[in-house]
């Protein structure tokens, strides 16, 4: 290094040309930025080169999504191609549906007509049991009657007899001139009491016999026992039946109709009496009572009892365990109707040796009564 200096001076010395240290400057300067320019395009490049590779990496991510995008077309377009084969199938079926769905229509139309005509031959059919339900109670009320003949006749006999007995003492005081004006018009008024009660008696039966639309009113439980009563109490009496009276104190009112409730009791008595018939004792208690809801009617008796075999028959129509000639079987199936009718029950509680109880519940009267007859 040391020679340089020397050999530069040498150069100058010798006379040779000098050498232009600005321009060698420059010129270095000049390296010099063209270096640095050419490290910031090397860097630039680098960076060049590194968004490149991201931007194909980004590329690739891109291309890689792009055929998953393109599998899930794939697999969308497959998914679309069945669902339009199934949409086709559906509306191939629905089309079916439909042509069955008219074929069902028409059907139904058919059905109905037939329902139609199946209905009013049932409505036809119905009114034609009602009117028999009608005869059937009308037979039993007329059977009913044939059977208290001979103890109505007693009744309305012992007025006759008063009628009489009254009727010779004023005639025998007119002819023996013997006339005492008050005991004259006690007779005749004692008469007049007689046919009275022998009118009330007429009455009666023609009420309970008469064939007539059944009405539904507030009747008293207790007022139509105690009529049951008047038309089978001579019978009773020759039969040396006692009856018992356990009424209830409160009035107890339910929608029916009289006559057919007298019905149902006079049924309940006359087989009552006829399961006395060789009993040592002889007795028919009668019980009322009530609850919040029902009333409660108990006909009891000393008889024999019925055999648990028969206690579900007895309501069967034309069931008797009576002789021929001496029962219809109607009596307790009649009742049994009329009070399911009137929302009632009937049912029998009897062990073999002590006797029967029927109980007839019937619900209690708190509404205003129906308009229209239930037969």
């Amino acid at each position: 290094m040391s020679a340089q200096p020397g050999g530069l001076s040498n150069v100058a010395g010798n006379g040779g040309p000098e050498p232009d240290l600005a321009a060698l400057k420059t010129e270095i300067e000049q390296l010099r930025a063209r270096v640095q320019l050419a490290e910031e395009r090397r860097r630039a490049l680098v960076h060049i080169m590194g968004d490149l590779n991201e931007s194909n990496q980004k590329l690739a991510d891109q291309r890689k999504a792009m055929l998953h995008i393109l599998g899930d077309y794939e697999n969308d377009r497959s998914r679309l191609a069945h669902s339009r084969r199934a949409l086709l199938h559906i509306l191939k079926d629905s089309h079916e549906s439909n042509l069955r769905l008219g074929d069902s229509r028409k059907a139904m139309i058919h059905i109905m007509g037939d329902l139609r005509e199946t209905t009013q031959e049932m409505e036809r059919r119905e009114q034609e049991l009602r009117d028999k339900q009608e005869q059937l109670v009308q037979a039993g009320k007329l059977a009913t009657l044939g059977e208290l003949t001979t103890g109505v006749a007693h009744e309305l006999n012992n007025p006759l007899n008063n009628i009489g007995l009254y009727i010779g003492n004023a005639i025998d005081q007119i002819r023996l001139d013997k006339v005492e004006t008050e005991r004259l018009v006690a007779d005749l008024e004692k008469a007049m009491e007689q046919v009275q009660k022998a009118t009330e008696i007429i009455s009666h039966l023609r009420t309970f016999g008469r064939a007539a639309p059944v009405s539904v009113e507030r009747v008293d439980i207790d007022d139509v026992i105690e009529r049951s009563l008047l038309l089978v109490q001579e019978q009773l009496r020759l039969r040396a039946i006692q009856v018992e009276l356990e009424l209830c104190p409160d009035e107890l009112l339910v929608l029916a109709n009289a006559i057919q409730l007298e019905q149902i009791f006079i049924n309940l008595l006359t087989n009552a009496r006829d399961a006395l018939a060789d009993a040592k004792q002889r007795t028919i208690r009668i019980a009322s009572s009530r609850d919040e809801e029902r009333i409660i009617i108990a006909f009891s008796d000393t008889g024999p009892g019925i055999p648990r075999e028969l206690q579900q028959r007895i309501f069967d129509p034309f069931f008797t365990t009576k002789e021929v000639g001496t029962g219809t079987g109607l009596g307790l199936s009649i009742t049994y109707s009329i009070l399911k009718e009137y929302g009632g029950d009937i049912s029998v509680i009897s062990n073999p040796g002590e006797g029967a109880t029927f109980l007839i519940e019937l619900p209690f009267a708190e509404e205003a009564p129906l308009e229209e007859p239930l037969l």
